[in-house]
């Protein structure tokens, strides 16, 4: 299992870079299961990540990015 600590700064890496996150990006990329967690915590840092959910194939899930990095 990943530290939260270390799942949490390589969301954020990416979300800098300007990537928007899923949780199967979450899981494949970071080895985490909890993303809207991990999104939670780097909020109450005063990071402002956007989200919103989006539907593939009947399954509905939430993307984040951060305004004005997303490409």
């Amino acid at each position: 299992m990943s530290d939260p600590s270390t799942q949490c700064s390589q969301i954020l890496r990416d979300l800098r870079r300007g990537k928007a996150i899923t949780p199967l990006d979450a899981l494949k990329n970071y080895g985490c299961f909890r993303l809207g967690a991990r999104i939670y915590d780097l909020k109450q840092q005063g990071i402002k990540i956007k989200s919103s959910l989006e539907t593939r194939r009947g399954k509905r899930f939430a993307v984040y990015w951060i305004e004005g990095k997303a490409a």
